[in-house]
């Protein structure tokens, strides 16, 4: 006899296996079928529960983009320029071990071909972007800067180059210093 769940309790759990299927596979290659055999349930339960499995991906994309952008705001709090700027740059590195919601991020913008998914992601990016700009008060270009060298983390990250002994990997995995940002404003930047 399957094990009963509060409603609460089962979502959760739904949202924890397929936040894996979807991490792993997409939102085209994921399978409701192998997320309701996981949770030991039936595909319309998931059905019941999100309406659409590109409802389900954008609920765990969402909230992968989320944790990161929360994250960074309490690292950064009480603190402005540069200062914050590093707390949220050390937050954002820590939180690159969580692979799943890496992943799920980066899913996102691969499917961003749909334009439902699109309209998400950009929201999600926004969000970034301005606990970035909002909580640091520094200038856009360094605002871009310090979210490109994320996306290369991001990259690095997603092809696990802690595990590659070789040169341009340990450029990669190099962690960048807030004086490295220090320079660059729109000033520099003519």
């Amino acid at each position: 006899m399957a094990e009963r769940m509060s409603g609460v309790e089962r979502r959760g759990q739904v949202l924890a296996i397929a936040a894996k299927e979807f991490a792993e596979h997409g939102l085209h290659g994921a399978s409701t079928e192998a997320i309701a055999r996981a949770a030991g349930i039936t595909q319309a339960y998931i059905f019941r529960m999100f309406g659409t499995k590109k409802a389900l991906f954008l609920e765990l994309v969402q909230g992968a983009f989320a944790r990161v952008s929360d994250g960074m705001r309490a690292a950064g709090e009480g603190k402005t320029g540069l200062d914050a700027l590093s707390m949220m740059g050390a937050q954002y590195f820590d939180l690159l071990a969580d692979r799943t919601g890496l992943l799920l991020q980066l899913q996102g913008f691969a499917a961003c071909g749909d334009p439902e998914v699109r309209d998400a992601v950009r929201a999600c990016f926004a969000a970034m972007w301005e606990t970035a700009e909002d909580g640091t008060g520094l200038e856009p270009v360094t605002v871009k800067t310090f979210l490109a060298f994320g996306m290369l983390l991001n990259a690095g990250a997603a092809m696990d180059i802690d595990q590659v002994g070789e040169v341009w990997a340990e450029g990669v995995r190099t962690r960048i210093q807030p004086g490295l940002f220090a320079h660059i404003t729109t000033e520099a930047n003519r």
